[in-house]
């Protein structure tokens, strides 16, 4: 319980930092409503740690109420001689009894210490191993086969909803996107445009309908198999920790010439300066996009903009013969989207976006 409520308090003053530029472009910071939920927070932690605290000093008494009794049992047994021991003896053995009694106390408080410490470890091994996976079981068409030969794409139909108990997002959606094509959707925001490019990868199971890759039901596919043929550009990109080579290739199918490849096709790295940004092996004084260069939680040590070229390198890598693009240069400047564009049109010629 104590856990819980400090996750609640430190997860709404950590939310309240972030949002704090919407907080003032709305004027709000007169209002006391942040202020009044998150003292109600601090007040409920407050209650539990005083009752846990509380605990353990109760504790504290009965271990040495329990202690002083069998310490006065024994004094007695000894005064009136029912042990046949002199008074040294007497001194070692209830020094000794002390001495146990401390340490039942400090064993128990660690015990409890680290039962409430462990929720974490089974809060971790439950989002590790208890979560509902997503099935991966399907069809693999064959390596001999190359699939999608021309990306033809058809919703049949296709409804879909979130959750069982929501309503419908998509609605008996019917479209047909010829081979080798580039399909722009507009509408206004809630008009389900980024739900229109999920399904394509099954991040829900379609409520009816069906979508069809080339004549063949993607629903039937194995999801790993056909994630593999999809490529996306998000609107926010998605950086890992660890180097570019891992963020480009997470896998390592690809060779190292092929990585700087795209990093120089994504305008990332000048093709002039390419053979020298190789040779650079000092972590201090590596170009910023070197394969080897360290990438922090989130990509938080690049710029939107370079993690957008880094999602587009990643693109390059993977050739996908399906592009998507949710509104991939919508938060980026205008050198930026010309470079996206210029890579696009110049290296994948079948599109979705």
């Amino acid at each position: 319980m104590k856990a819980t409520r400090a996750s609640s308090m430190f997860s709404n003053f950590n939310e309240t930092l972030n949002g704090m530029d919407c907080i003032k472009s709305f004027g709000l910071e007169s209002v006391n409503r942040f202020k009044q939920k998150n003292m109600k927070l601090i007040d409920e932690w407050t209650v539990v740690t005083n009752l846990s605290v509380s605990n353990q000093r109760w504790l504290a008494i009965y271990l040495t109420m329990i202690g002083v009794a069998i310490m006065f049992l024994i004094s007695m047994l000894c005064v009136f001689n029912i042990f046949d021991i002199g008074a040294a003896s007497t001194g070692v053995l209830l020094a000794s009894v002390l001495a146990d009694i401390n340490t039942l106390g400090f064993v128990i408080r660690c015990y409890t210490n680290v039962e409430g410490k462990l929720t974490s470890a089974e809060r971790l091994v439950d989002y590790a191993y208890n979560l509902p996976q997503e099935p991966i079981t399907g069809e693999t068409i064959g390596p001999d086969i190359e699939w999608p030969t021309n990306a033809q794409i058809e919703y049949r139909d296709v409804s879909m909803r979130y959750r069982s108990e929501l309503p419908l997002v998509l609605k008996h959606c019917t479209l047909s996107i010829a081979g080798e094509s580039r399909l722009g959707i507009c509408g206004r925001t809630g008009a389900g445009k980024s739900t229109i490019l999920s399904t394509l990868y099954r991040l829900n199971e379609l409520d009816c309908g069906s979508i069809l890759i080339d004549g063949v039901d993607i629903s039937t596919l194995n999801l790993k198999f056909l994630r593999s043929k999809l490529s996306i550009i998000p609107q926010d990109p998605v950086l890992f920790k660890g180097s570019i080579r891992d963020n480009l290739d997470p896998f390592h199918e690809n060779s190292d010439d092929s990585l700087w490849d795209a990093l120089r096709k994504s305008g990332l790295i000048e093709a002039e300066a390419l053979t020298d940004i190789k040779l650079q092996q000092d972590q201090e004084t590596m170009h910023q996009f070197h394969l080897d260069q360290e990438v922090k939680d989130d990509g938080e040590n690049f710029s939107l903009g370079e993690r957008q070229l880094i999602a587009l390198a990643r693109a390059l890598v993977k050739k996908a013969k399906i592009l998507i693009m949710d509104e991939a240069t919508s938060s980026v400047d205008y050198e930026t989207d010309h470079k996206i564009q210029t890579t696009i049109e110049n290296e994948f010629n079948f599109g979705f976006g």
